[in-house]
């Protein structure tokens, strides 16, 4: 059904009179996560097959349930007679044929359509009596054992405590999934914490930011110049500021911000801030030297990230300083015989910025390698890794994504994990290695550095022993990191303590490569070419609509049998956003269509407005360190593999091939992944990509977020879309710095210029 609006608004004036309406849920054709909206079938027992059409408040109603709802009848012009529903009540089936239906519904983990038949045959009507009251007497049933007997009354229990949590949740718009993740963290006291300290969920619970919160507190009295609200406003317009990439935010942004966010007085905002500053989870204030070096500003940090700056900074001084070196051997190393030796070992000589980099990395304590593709990168790193290892020296390679490592591994013939997995990251975000657990390296090398945000390179740094020499490797003319900070390139800053080599001598075998070509014709504000290559093509569409199907027919279709790529393992469509025509979100649904289309025997479930179906190409969408074996981290790629309608449960196998479960109301942490905004595509790379370029993502148009896509093709790019949309792109330099005070706390700038 395409409206997501009831023809008719729940208490509307002059509307058609409240009725009662009773039947039992068939199927769901559409929810929407975000505010409960759900369009239904049901059947009022009329027979022949013969199935309502039911829209509006439905939250946390199953497929066989039996529903008394009170709405109001009306009628859609394109879908003709149907019930809106402004409240409902769920009742217990009645007859065996409903119990069963019910049961097997998939309500209850565990009992499937056999199951449920062999437990109302052996049961009959006092089947929902007998879960209810004496559990235990499941066991009768064959088939069940103890541990299944048990865990089906306790996801009965579960069910009916996740329910009271909806009724109640029901009035203020929460999602389904919400609620089942309201109730996972507070158990009993749900309800409680959600009438008296509604702010905490946007601290506590993942997907509930401070709107939600927000509407929650006003329907439960909150006063809208209470003190807790502003405070979490605050601290909600800061973290929102974290994830557009920013450390902190001057004060008098934030002032301004938080204005027009609360609508309150700037009095009470600038009161409340001053208490936020004197808790100790509230804010930092500090005094940090303006943009390019101008008048000092007064920055408000969330404590984390202050926190994480300060440390990164310090860690990075300490490794540089200390007096231990594991690699000592390399102080007076002879390097004409031994970079001769290495010409024989890798069947190639350095250039001269390549050398230099594998001198710096071997005998500084911290040393950066950057450059544009085609530059050597790669060969340099497998060349400081042979002559470490020719030393005997302990090596220690990652990447902040699952494909960027094993890229590693493959360049290095050694093995390299992600970040995440190296540190092994725990519940909570703590570290396996930290300052006083150390990483047992000599030397600790990490690729595509560009994606370290500020936390999770300063967990890294703080886990490298004191005299190991680290190794950062990126391109600092991608995007930076999708969390806050830009660690690389503040690192790289003028007068910073970090010595770096950037390379920039495109090799004579990369030349040859459009794609390489092109990435720095687009590097350097010229516009790519898109004639005579046989790997670099540009699709000519002006309309942004036709621009997304075409996008899709040659991501799909064309590519595939043109090249013999594989659509799902080797193509990927890269957008600048997600919303729009041509943006992630409507791609994805069209891609899935075409690579991955609905049959009767493929299994599938339907989540909010999504669908997944076993062979889905699927991305997760936060970080779970509660996930896998070591966590599963935003940005993980796999492939659903499998999908249990008894246990209600989904299973990805990822890109570093280790397979992950998700309960059904899990599934808001994944989204599908045929067409991933650029942004999340960074430290992939891929035999292939298609890219729209089109006029409704203009504000997203920038030179280094269409170089980083061009990137991230190893052989083919297609670019799909409107010229004047490219050369909006190659022309337009990235707006203003991120704001982050790294660059300054590294060189004694914040100080000396503060002083």
């Amino acid at each position: 059904m395409a409206s997501t609006d009831p023809p008719a608004r729940p208490g509307q004036p002059g509307g058609p009179a409240l009725a009662v309406l009773e039947g039992v849920l068939e199927r769901v054709t559409y929810a929407n996560e975000e505010n409960g909206y759900t369009v239904a079938r049901v059947d009022t027992g009329r027979g022949a097959g013969d199935l309502l059409t039911v829209v509006g408040a439905l939250l946390g109603a199953q497929p066989g349930e039996s529903l008394r709802m009170q709405g109001r009848w009306g009628s859609h012009p394109q879908y003709g007679k149907q019930f809106t529903v402004e409240n409902y009540t769920t009742l217990l089936p009645a007859t065996i044929q409903g119990i069963r239906r019910y049961l097997g519904s998939g309500l209850i983990k565990g009992i499937g359509p056999v199951m449920a038949d062999r437990i109302t045959t052996h049961f009959g009507l006092d089947t929902l009596d007998v879960i209810e009251q004496e559990p235990k007497r499941l066991i009768e049933v064959p088939g069940l054992g103890p541990k299944r007997t048990a865990k089906i009354a306790a996801a009965w229990e579960e069910q009916k405590a996740i329910k009271e949590v909806m009724v109640f949740l029901q009035g203020v718009g929460v999602s389904t999934s919400i609620a089942v993740r309201i109730y996972k963290k507070y158990g009993d006291a749900s309800i409680s914490v959600v009438k008296g300290q509604p702010y905490r969920l946007a601290a506590d619970v993942w997907g509930i930011g401070f709107l939600t919160a927000d509407r929650i507190a006003q329907s439960v009295g909150i006063p809208h110049d209470s003190p807790e609200r502003v405070k979490a406003g605050l601290q909600y317009a800061l973290s929102q500021s974290t994830d557009q990439g920013h450390c902190f935010l001057p004060q008098e942004q934030l002032l301004a911000d938080a204005v027009k966010l609360l609508q309150v007085d700037i009095g009470l905002v600038i009161d409340c801030l001053a208490e936020l500053a004197g808790e100790d989870e509230g804010v930092v204030r500090e005094e940090v030297p303006g943009p390019d070096g101008g008048e000092p500003v007064t920055a408000v940090y969330l404590v984390p990230f202050h926190r994480a700056e300060l440390s990164l900074s310090g860690q990075v001084r300490r490794l540089l300083r200390s007096d231990e070196d594991r690699l000592p051997g390399f102080k007076a190393v002879d390097w004409t015989k031994a970079l001769a030796w290495l010409a024989t070992r890798t069947g190639a000589s350095l250039a001269p910025e390549q050398e230099e980099a594998v001198r710096l990395a071997l005998t500084r304590k911290v040393a950066v390698l950057t450059g544009g593709p085609g530059c050597g990168k790669s060969f340099t790193v497998r060349s400081i890794v042979e002559l470490a290892r020719a030393r005997h020296a302990k090596v220690v390679l990652a990447a902040p994504t699952g494909r960027a490592a094993k890229r590693l591994s493959v360049l290095t013939g050694a093995e390299a994990s992600t970040v995440h997995r190296l540190l092994e990251l725990k519940p909570g975000g703590d570290a396996a290695y930290d300052k006083d657990r150390p990483l047992d390296a000599d030397l600790v090398v990490v690729d595509e550095a560009s994606m370290l945000d500020l936390l999770l390179a300063n967990k890294l740094v703080k886990a490298v022993a004191p005299g190991a020499h680290l190794l950062l490797v990126g391109d600092v003319d991608q995007l930076p990191s999708v969390g806050a900070g830009e660690v690389l390139r503040d690192l790289l800053a003028e007068g910073g303590p970090v010595p770096a080599v950037r390379l920039t001598r495109i090799f004579r075998q990369a030349q040859k490569s459009g794609v390489v070509t092109n990435a720095h014709r687009i590097n350097s504000g010229a516009p790519p070419l898109t004639q005579g290559l046989n790997d670099f093509f540009l699709f000519v569409q002006d309309d942004t609509e036709e621009a997304g199907r075409l996008t899709v027919d040659v991501a799909a279709r064309r590519v595939p049998a043109k090249f013999g790529l594989d659509p799902r393992r080797d193509i990927q469509v890269l957008a600048p956003m997600h919303r729009g025509p041509a943006g992630a979100g409507v791609l994805n649904g069209l891609l899935q269509q075409a690579i991955t289309p609905a049959r009767p025997d493929l299994p599938e479930k339907r989540f909010g407005g999504r669908v997944f179906r076993v062979g889905d190409k699927v991305t997760q969408i936060r970080n779970n360190y509660e996930k896998g074996q070591s966590g599963v981290f935003n940005g993980t790629v796999g492939v659903v593999t499998g999908l249990d309608e008894v246990e209600q449960r989904l299973t990805v196998l990822t890109d570093e091939d280790e397979e992950i479960p998700y309960d059904f109301d899990e599934l808001d942490e994944l989204s599908h992944a045929y067409a991933v905004t650029i942004h999340r595509s960074q430290g992939s790379e891929y035999p292939a990509v298609v890219i729209p370029v089109t006029n409704s993502a203009w504000m997203m148009l920038q030179r280094n977020l269409l170089y980083t896509a061009v990137t991230r093709a190893k052989k083919l790019v297609v670019l799909v879309g409107s010229r004047r949309a490219l050369g909006q792109a190659v022309r337009t330099v990235s707006a203003g710095r991120r704001c982050t005070a790294l660059d300054h706390r590294l060189s004694d700038r914040l100080r000396a210029q503060l002083s």
